[in-house]
């Protein structure tokens, strides 16, 4: 039979949810000293984390289990002796560990496939070796897609000027860097080729770990794999995990730990980390890998879990020269921006790097290790437990509780739980703990980090002004700000109900729940595109942060502009301009616009147009759509670091295009081309005024947004005077206060804490969207329900701009009353109603 790493898509369930909720630990030898009993507390550990994994209906077929070793040289010494090949010393061979096809064809494919990569790699295969295994305790389903495991030897081929015999620090490093190549380009041929005919995964491929794990219970790891059994199987660390995986379908493949990592969590910021990862490889350029560096893009394997790509990410930092704590404190930092108590050398590091990259956020405790170092770190919310165990005899236990081995109390020398964006490290290699304050000291003096920053990290207060902002400029008409809200679908509800309240108070007005009004798709009146879509928020073990009390780690700064090659650390990739909230004033968006004339060398914006002809319906929607993205792309050719999307200048003949629509499709169209990192978005948009508008343009990616006709209307409710004592400055900084709240509300409704992951990260469902509408212009985005196309985007539009310029000249115009809120008789249908409540109460 067929089998896949994880079910296609079907009905309401799609692969690229996948998460996990498990149990993870590790035991070390500080001394770094192999043992069996390293090996076999490590096995104890995971049988007493078996509660954290899960089973399906078959209680022998479980989600996942595994356990992470040190290569047991003395073990394969024996065994491949036993098939009449050698092993060179350790340290000078790699092993893989493979997951291949039942069919046999298949199988004979794929090693010819993996013996023909390493021998271009200039490396030379020893021989391979089928791994012993027993499927007798497995049930049905683990059994039906298990794969025929075996390992595979590789000989590291020396240079011809090597000195030395032994092997080094950097021979080891570049021979691993070379097995990750091999390992990158195989999977990608059997993906091409043969991988649609059966399972194929490599599991690892490492000339220092090894990793047996697949769709087992806790108690089966060991009776699948019997090597595990061998007396001469030693270690000085191991790491291991039992999964839960959390509303999905469990694999082979899925099972944990990676080739770096066990992972207890959710990453909830996925679909925006991929997109921003694969954008940003155009500009990868490294010394280390070389020609190599082409071979092993992209970075990301989609077709693995959360956690895989997390651990895909890490293993490329970490091989382009990071370490591996140096790549981990990158992709989860420490909440450092509002954190007084932080050194200003450990701010300067972080801050640097988010420059780089945002953070990959979500409740995560994380265990991770290169073979001679191992650790562990929790997410800066520390919502996933750790707690570890140090013994007098040199022994370090972590794991997601305590209990998980017997200690005798007098053999305790310290125990504690991890604290949030805290890591515990223990480096076999100095036979030593470091502890997290000499860590990250050492880690953010490599660097001047803070010099760096000085240097290149510009604020909007730092920008001067080379003329004073004249919004009448940009328009060749002058159009009555009534008929402009008309345009952009304003209500008498917006203005009494949203903006009021908000301009007031600086918070979102307290209304009931539920609705009782039709889905957008259902609905006769003409509705925002932000209207069919809804947000998403955290579920199952995956619980939401508490945005007011846990303030300290919410973060709402963000940077703008084109990002440098995050492989290699330099001064210019921390160009860029900070912003301490995303909602821009006029005047400070003017002061983007101006950059070029103001003499910021580096930065350069250019403004794009999102109006298209009023008349020409879809087709003219369409083509306005395309020409934007082909300006974009010439803008990034021509060296503009800023895109300034801007639907200012609606008139009779030019409609805007919905901003949403234009900022999600040029996103997507930069994404795909590569370029997405070397520019940056701003929005000036008249459409939005409340925080699901806002959230939907983060979310896909604006990094700022100039809401004016929001604050035009501001202005104009001081003038008729509903906002009684209100200066014009205070009542916009209320708006922006109460929008930012509202925005940081939703981002924790989703586990997220940061403004800068929440960019383009899509935590979004559209309802109502045609499916092929959806894959163009909001790819990746999931729709379960269809609904309508470009064409009633396009019709809906018209049908504001209708009532924003009617046929008759008529002067006096007034908004619309709304009925969206509260029922009115030529409003929005609501389900309760005078009729309906009329009939309910006569009956």
């Amino acid at each position: 039979m067929k089998q896949t790493a994880s079910p296609s898509k079907q009905g309401l369930y799609d692969p690229k949810f996948e998460h996990d909720s498990c149990g993870l630990g590790f035991v070390v030898d500080i001394e770094g000293r192999r043992s069996r009993r390293i090996v076999e507390q490590a096995i104890q550990v995971l049988l007493n984390l078996e509660h954290r994994g899960a089973c399906g209906c078959e209680a022998n077929t479980g989600d996942g289990a595994g356990i992470l070793l040190q290569i047991p040289h003395q073990f394969f010494l024996r065994e491949c002796a036993n098939r009449q090949f050698k092993l060179p010393a350790a340290g000078d061979y790699g092993v893989g560990m493979v997951f291949l096809p039942r069919n046999g064809a298949s199988r004979r494919e794929c090693e010819r496939l993996f013996d023909r990569i390493v021998k271009d790699e200039g490396q030379r295969v020893l021989g391979w070796r089928t791994v012993r295994t027993d499927d007798s305790g497995l049930g049905p389903t683990a059994r039906a897609s298990r794969p025929i495991v075996r390992q595979i030897f590789i000989a590291r081929e020396r240079g011809r000027h090597a000195q030395d015999a032994r092997a080094t620090t950097e021979d080891e490093a570049e021979f691993e860097r070379k097995l990750y190549v091999i390992r990158k380009r195989v999977s990608k041929g059997a993906r091409r080729g043969i991988h649609e005919r059966g399972m194929f995964y490599i599991a690892s491929l490492s000339s220092r770990t090894i990793v047996y794990k697949g769709m087992l219970t806790t108690d089966q790891l060991t009776t699948f794999y019997p090597d595990l059994c061998d007396p001469s199987v030693e270690s000085a660390l191991a790491l291991v995990h039992s999964r839960f995986s959390t509303n999905t379908f469990p694999s082979w493949a899925r099972a944990h730990p990676y080739r770096y990592i066990a992972h207890n969590g959710e990453i909830n910021t996925l679909r925006g980390n991929i997109n921003w990862m694969y954008a940003r490889e155009s500009k990868f350029k490294s010394e280390i890998f070389g020609a190599d560096l082409a071979k092993v893009l992209p970075v990301i394997d989609t077709d693995g879990s959360d956690s895989a790509m997390f651990d895909n990410v890490l293993e490329m930092l970490t091989l382009a020269g990071r370490s591996l704590p140096h790549a981990m404190m990158m992709m989860t930092p420490e909440p450092f921006s509002r954190d007084e108590s932080m050194s200003a050398e450990k701010k300067a590091f972080y801050e640097y790097h988010s420059c780089l990259m945002e953070p990959w956020d979500g409740p995560a405790a994380i265990a991770f290790t290169d073979g001679v170092r191992i650790a562990a770190v929790l997410d800066r919310n520390g919502l996933r437990p750790a707690r570890y165990y140090i013994t007098k005899d040199g022994l370090v236990v972590m794991a997601s509780e305590v209990g998980v081995l017997d200690i005798a109390p007098e053999r305790i020398l310290r125990k504690g739980r991890l604290q949030p964006g805290r890591m515990l490290l223990i480096d076999t290699e100095q036979r030593r703990i470091i502890e997290d304050e000499e860590l990250k000291h050492q880690l953010a003096s490599e660097h001047p980090y803070e010099r760096w920053l000085k240097d290149n990290l510009i604020t909007l207060d730092s920008i001067p002004v080379a003329r004073a902002f004249r919004p009448s400029a940009t328009r060749k008409m002058w159009v009555p700000l009534v008929t402009r809200q008309q345009a952009f679908g304003y209500t008498n509800e917006d203005l009494r109900l949203l903006l009021t309240p908000m301009a007031l108070d600086g918070n979102e007005a307290i209304g009931s729940m539920g609705t009782d009004t039709p889905l957008a798709v259902l609905s006769e009146r003409p509705q925002l595109l932000y209207n069919y879509f809804k947000q998403l928020f955290a579920q199952v073990t995956n619980p939401p942060v508490d945005a007011i009390r846990e303030e300290l780690i919410m973060s709402t700064d963000t940077t703008v502009g084109p990002e440098a090659n995050m492989l290699e650390p330099t001064p210019e990739c921390a160009r860029q301009i900070k912003l301490s909230s995303p909602i821009l004033l006029n005047e400070e968006l003017e002061k983007l616009k101006q950059l070029g004339e103001v003499g910021f060398s580096g930065f350069r914006s250019t403004t794009l147009s999102m109006l298209f002809p009023a008349d020409e319906g879809r087709c003219g929607l369409q083509d306005a759509l395309e020409d934007l993205c082909h300006q974009a792309s010439k803008a990034i050719t021509s060296g503009y670091g800023i895109l300034v999307l801007s639907d200012r200048g609606v008139t009779r003949d030019q409609a805007p295009i919905p901003a949403l629509l234009a900022v999600s499709a040029i996103h997507h169209h930069l994404i795909r081309e590569g370029t997405r990192t070397q520019v940056g978005f701003v929005v000036e948009s008249g459409e939005p005024r409340e925080v699901h508008h806002f959230a939907l343009l983060l979310g896909y990616g604006a990094a700022a947004i100039n809401p004016y006709l929001a604050f035009e209307s501001i202005h104009d409710l001081i003038h008729q005077g509903m906002l009684d004592g209100m200066e014009p400055n205070q009542a916009v900084g209320n708006f922006i206060k109460a929008i930012n709240k509202g925005v940081v509300k939703v981002i924790s409704k989703m586990g997220i804490s940061t403004f800068q992951s929440y960019c383009g990260a899509q935590v979004f469902e559209a309802l109502g969207l045609d499916q092929d509408f959806v894959d163009r212009y909001f790819t990746w985005t999931p729709s379960r329900v269809g609904g309508i196309g470009l064409d009633v985007i396009a019709e809906e539009v018209s049908m504001r701009q209708k009532q924003a310029f009617p046929d008759r000249n008529a002067e006096a115009q007034t908004l619309d009353g709304g009925g969206q809120y509260s029922y009115r008789r030529e409003g929005e249908l609501h389900l309760f109603n005078p009729v309906t409540i009329h009939k309910l109460q006569h009956a």
